[in-house]
């Protein structure tokens, strides 16, 4: 990690960096399971759409430039699943294996603790995903199963690796609406 990385709520602006590094996962890594790289309005719908709602949307900045970006959004649309959050975390490649993307997990952890969130759902795309995989552990999630073969990408199968973290009271109290 670097003494010069911050982590601030992502603006509009920060939209043509943010398109960069998913496009970058999206082409080259199985991280997504897209399979084209969305335009910068498509992103920015994106973006939009989660910050109407309560969900936390962050970057990492190093030096100035946008190292990263993680966001929380609906694990699932039915309103039981209103206190659960699914986090993505994207690094640009350059920055990768500087710590972003734990720093950048940690703050969606407690900005989604803060939200009144109960329980975050990580879905890994790729099983050999090991760092993604690590960060998480190392921030206390708990495996959760892995579904096999469920994606195909770059003429593979693809499983995704679920994993989960309580937050705050977790299931121990009713949360509030």
């Amino acid at each position: 990690m670097t003494d010069a990385m911050t982590i601030r709520p992502a603006a509009l602006t920060d939209i043509p960096a943010i398109t960069r590094i998913y496009g970058h996962a999206v082409t080259h890594g199985t991280a997504s399971f897209e399979l084209e790289a969305p335009t910068e309005a498509d992103m920015r719908k994106r973006m939009e759409t989660l910050l109407a709602g309560r969900f936390p949307y962050l970057v990492a900045e190093i030096d100035g430039a946008v190292a990263g970006y993680a966001y929380a959004g609906p694990y699932r649309a039915r309103p039981a699943y209103r206190f659960t959050v699914e986090n993505s975390i994207y690094v640009a490649p350059e920055m990768q294996r500087r710590g972003v993307g734990r720093v950048l997990l940690q703050a969606l952890i407690e900005a989604s603790t803060a939200r009144g969130f109960r329980l975050m759902i990580a879905v890994i795309g790729d099983s050999a995903q090991a760092a993604s995989i690590g960060v998480h552990k190392a921030l206390g999630f708990q495996d959760a199963g892995v579904f096999r073969n469920v994606g195909y990408k770059f003429g593979r199968w693809l499983d995704t690796v679920h994993m989960q973290l309580p937050l705050g009271d977790g299931p121990t109290t009713p949360p509030r609406d």
